[in-house]
């Protein structure tokens, strides 16, 4: 199952690219870094910790 990249944050709307800083939670609730300061790392959903989502990589090397 691969992970969700959302493309807003889903406290104030900006837009968020697949490179962007973001963080999410375990249910892939995802936010922008001032939202997740203002709330704590704590996710207002679910109330689990928000921590950095992974990026995606610049550039796929074929094996």
């Amino acid at each position: 199952m691969a992970l969700e990249m959302r493309k807003k944050c889903e406290s104030c709307n900006d837009s968020i690219d697949d490179n962007s800083l973001a963080f999410i939670c375990v249910y892939e609730c995802t936010f922008c870094s001032p939202c997740t300061e203002e709330m704590n790392s704590i996710c207002p959903n679910c109330g689990g910790e928000l921590v950095k989502r992974p990026m995606k990589p610049q550039n796929i090397c074929p094996l």
